[in-house]
C-alpha cells in the first residue's frame, strides 16, 4: 500500500541513507525521495514508499523517529499512486492546450502538491463563485482578500493554501496536514505565474 511519508533530517552526508535504512529495517519499501525545503541545517523531504499489508505505518515512523535528529512531520496514505509528479511535467501538459491552462493546471495540482482538492474561485460581492475544481473540494469558499501566496486557517479536516490567479483565486486543501511549507508557496506561485503566461491571458 503506497504512503507518502513528509520527513524533516539534518542536512549533512549520511542522513538520508539513515532514514532508508531505516525505513528497510521497518519493511518499507521506498519508491521515490523528493527534497521539499531546505532550512538552517536541516532537509525537508517528502518520501513515496510502499508499505505492505500487515505492516503499521508506526513501525516506519517510529525506526525513523529514533533516529539523531530525524523528525517525521506526517505520513498518510497515497491515493495518487506510484510516481511523484514533477513541476516540468506540469509545464509540459500545459503548453499542449494553452487555452485550457489554468484549468489543467488546477486538475494536476493534486497530484504536483499532493494534495485532496484545488479549486480555482472568483471572489465577487457576494461570496466566491468555483469556476473550476477537482472532485473533492468544498462547494463554497469564504475567502479574506488574497494577493500573495497565502496558508489558510483551514479547518479541523483540511489545511489549506490560496494564491492569486489573475483575477481568480487557486485554492488546495490538505486531509490532516502537512502545513504548506514557504518553498511549496513559492512553487505554487511560479506555476501560477506560468499557466497565466501560457494561456496568454
Amino acid at each position: 500500500m503506497p504512503y507518502l511519508m513528509r520527513v524533516e533530517l539534518p542536512d549533512v552526508p549520511g542522513s538520508l541513507g539513515r532514514v532508508a535504512s531505516a525505513i528497510g529495517e521497518a519493511g518499507g519499501d521506498i519508491e521515490a525521495i523528493e527534497i521539499v525545503e531546505k532550512r538552517d541545517g536541516y532537509a525537508v523531504d517528502d518520501v513515496l514508499l510502499e508499505i505492505p499489508t500487515g505492516t503499521m505505518p508506526d513501525s516506519v515512523v517510529s525506526a525513523c523517529s529514533v533516529l539523531d535528529g530525524v523528525s517525521v512531520l506526517w505520513i498518510n496514505r497515497y491515493a495518487a499512486g506510484g510516481n511523484l509528479f514533477l513541476d516540468l511535467e506540469v509545464v509540459e501538459a500545459l503548453t499542449e492546450d494553452p487555452a485550457s491552462a489554468r484549468d489543467r493546471l488546477v486538475d494536476l495540482l493534486p497530484i504536483a502538491f499532493r494534495v485532496d482538492w484545488a479549486a480555482r474561485v472568483r471572489p465577487g460581492a457576494s461570496g466566491a463563485t468555483v469556476v473550476h475544481a477537482t472532485d473533492a473540494a468544498p462547494e463554497s469558499f469564504d475567502l479574506p482578500p488574497v494577493t500573495a501566496p497565502v496558508r489558510l486557517p483551514g479547518s479541523d479536516t483540511y489545511v489549506e493554501c490560496a494564491a492569486p490567479l489573475g483575477g481568480d483565486v487557486l485554492l488546495m486543501g490538505r486531509r490532516g496536514g502537512p502545513e504548506f511549507l514557504d518553498s511549496e508557496l513559492a512553487r505554487l506561485e511560479h506555476l501560477l505565474g506560468l499557466a497565466v503566461t501560457i494561456s496568454g491571458t
